[in-house]
């Protein structure tokens, strides 16, 4: 017990730690891995509380996906690293922050002894679910709205991203070594991901995982020019993007017309339904997030 708490309270102190070096550092480039870095401690933190899918969500995408999108950003920004200039600490801010941090453990302490009847709820009604992991049945069958808003909003960002039209930056000539190692790597990244996506059904895993691994194999491809570039133009490109929020939108319509309310499956299809569902999110998260890394962007002329 004592190993687990000094685990935990170290674990705690450097996520603070990094969280508040990320804001406060002076080099954005330095600000950008410290945020990569503050991901991969809170996936292990997610890993600590029991939250195996929080975990790999945090670490695909929280900390690989956004911190390489953090990356492209900054290499096209431009940005002239100066002299640095002292700051001040914002004591009335850090001063504002600790009442909050301290109000917020008061609220959450007593939630130690609380017991929640949705547990037992949601294991109840797993049999008619269709899945046999809770968590996938939480996301696909019980709360299924909630999935299709997330799809929308990457979708949204998708479409945001391509406004801005920003100049797509040159590929520089990648290594030898690398190009063999991503020849060799890939199709392993493709079978942990469509095994991460089967899985997902009985125990950790889904689509959001699964197309997080995906990407970083089509990504890794894309920037040993194996792949040829990401075009919006291409049409097979835009099916993939709109997949995930298509399906899932023309299975609520269905079972509004045909059965009791929206997104409710009948019993005999649930199953089926909800692994199309993943399998065409899946591609959509995976086709979307590789082409917001290293897709062709149309430049604008304004």
């Amino acid at each position: 017990m004592m190993t687990d708490w000094l685990f935990d309270g170290v674990l705690v102190s450097l996520l603070l730690a990094l969280a508040a070096a990320s804001v406060f550092t002076r080099s954005l480039f330095n600000s950008i891995m410290l945020y990569i870095a503050f991901g991969l401690l809170l996936a292990i933190t997610w890993a600590r509380l029991g939250a195996a899918d929080l975990a790999l969500a945090e670490a695909a995408i929280g900390a690989g996906i956004t911190g390489v999108l953090l990356l492209s950003a900054y290499a096209q920004s431009h940005v002239v690293q100066g002299q640095p200039q002292k700051r001040r600490i914002p004591w009335l801010a850090l001063a504002f922050l600790m009442l909050i941090l301290i109000w917020l453990f008061r609220a959450v302490w007593p939630l130690a002894d609380f017991s929640s009847t949705l547990p037992d709820l949601s294991q109840r009604a797993l049999a008619d679910s269709g899945v046999s992991h809770p968590t996938t049945a939480v996301l696909l069958n019980y709360r299924a709205w909630d999935t299709l808003l997330e799809l929308g909003v990457l979708l949204l960002a998708f479409l945001g991203a391509r406004q801005l039209a920003i100049r797509p930056v040159k590929l520089p000539t990648s290594w030898p070594l690398l190009t063999a190692w991503s020849q060799l790597l890939a199709p392993i990244i493709v079978v942990v991901g469509g095994y991460i996506l089967w899985r997902g059904t009985s125990a950790p895993g889904g689509a959001f995982q699964a197309g997080a691994l995906l990407a970083a194999g089509a990504i890794l491809l894309r920037l040993t020019e194996v792949l040829p570039p990401f075009s919006w133009r291409s049409l097979w490109l835009r099916g993939l993007v709109l997949m995930g929020v298509s399906l899932f939108i023309t299975v609520a319509a269905l079972t509004a017309w045909l059965g009791d309310t929206w997104l409710q499956y009948p019993l005999a299809y649930n199953g089926l339904l909800i692994f199309s569902i993943e399998v065409a999110a899946t591609l959509s998260i995976a086709a979307t997030l590789t082409w917001l890394v290293v897709g062709e962007r149309e430049f604008r002329h304004t």
